[in-house]
């Protein structure tokens, strides 16, 4: 007999400003999960926090594939977030695996994988710890740092109601914080939310007044603003998949079509994407375990999409710091030009196979942790 299919929960939308990429991410991995394996549900998340059953989507795609809209809705009835997430239950109730395609804050953050710790359902990706630390930028950097994974250079601040503190928790003008970080890190200079994904809010500031332009537009999507130096090297980024062992793809470079890889490039296909990227041996393997080695200090399980800048001196003669980590994405964009799966692909899993993988990822690490839940003493 076939094995009973799993109830394949894919979860998408969500409250943060990277709904629409969550809604395109999900179609895509709606259209190319098995259907001889899974059978699927879809769950939107409307921006206001809703939970629904978007039922049209799965349905158009009895039409197939090709008459499916680019983008799924997050409509539909509401639904108990458990019941949505667990389903009815039962003896013979299928087995469930949720797939959160959620991206950034209330979604990538930590917050969904704890609802689905209590709800005890396994589920695509990382942990609350690892979802809630590669998040937060500020906090991921730091404990990079602590590990000895060479980064570039930065500032952070938090600012609320006009009142910007620095890390030791003393007040400053907010001319004052710009003039410093000029002074430490120069110009032109990065500005970014630090809890936010997909470029939005990020600003390449060229001058003062940029820069305060720039903290003001990343303080509206998080009060907890970081600055960063304007790297000088290669964007070239890499996709980590596994639990205990895990494995890294063949990298991609990315030659951005604006003065940075900003959100038009990533959705809208305006940067040039090098799968592979043009290294040498010694040089991807360089760069896996750097990858490797930051995906394990930051305790991540599943996937997650590790992005580096490379100064190899080809870019400006005099930067030649070689392997900078940027970030760790523990949820990358699933689009059709998203450099995850595209960067798997190369390297010989191709989509259907890599969201297979990732269910089984799931369903082992969520075994794994139930014998270790003893609850006496």
């Amino acid at each position: 007999m076939a094995d009973p299919k799993i109830r394949l929960v894919l979860l998408f939308g969500g409250c943060s400003a990277e709904h629409d990429v969550s809604c395109v991410s999900a179609r895509h991995v709606l259209t190319a999960a098995d259907p001889d394996r899974y059978d699927i549900e879809l769950v939107g998340i409307t921006r206001s926090g809703q939970w629904v059953l978007a039922e049209g989507a799965r349905l158009a795609l009895q039409d197939g594939a090709d008459m499916m809209p680019e983008y799924l809705s997050a409509t539909g009835p509401a639904v108990d977030p458990m019941t949505a997430l667990t389903g009815t239950g039962g003896h013979d109730a299928p087995l469930t695996v949720v797939f959160p395609v959620l991206h950034g804050p209330m979604g990538e953050d930590g917050t969904i994988q704890g609802l689905l710790e209590l709800a005890n359902v396994p589920y695509v990706g990382a942990g609350v710890l690892a979802s809630s630390l590669c998040m937060d930028k500020v906090a991921c950097k730091d404990h990079l740092a602590a590990h000895g994974i060479a980064q570039c250079r930065y500032r952070w601040f938090t600012i609320d109601e006009g009142t910007l503190r620095r890390p030791n928790g003393s007040s400053a003008a907010l001319t004052d914080e710009v003039d410093a970080a000029i002074g430490e890190l120069g110009l032109p200079m990065f500005v970014k939310p630090a809890n936010m994904g997909s470029s939005v809010g990020v600003s390449r500031a060229t001058d003062r007044d940029g820069v305060i332009a720039a903290i003001e537009l990343a303080s509206s999507y998080d009060r907890e603003v970081i600055l960063e130096e304007e790297m000088l090297g290669r964007e070239i980024e890499i996709a980590v998949l596994g639990n205990e062992d895990p494995e890294a793809s063949v990298a991609g470079e990315v030659v951005p079509g604006a003065d940075f890889y900003d959100y038009a490039d990533k959705y809208d296909d305006g940067a040039d994407l090098m799968i592979p990227a043009p290294l040498d041996q010694a040089e991807l393997a360089e760069m896996q375990r750097l990858a490797i080695s930051a995906y394990r200090a930051c305790k991540i399980e599943g996937l997650s999409r590790v992005d580096f800048f490379y100064e190899d001196g080809s870019r400006h003669p005099e930067r030649t710091r070689g392997w900078l980590i940027n970030e760790i994405n523990t949820m990358p964009g699933f689009t059709p030009i998203s450099m995850y799966p595209k960067m798997w692909a190369a390297t010989g899993v191709d989509y259907p196979s890599l969201i297979d993988r990732l269910v089984d990822l799931a369903i082992a690490r969520h075994e794994r942790q139930r014998r270790h839940t003893r609850t006496d003493h």
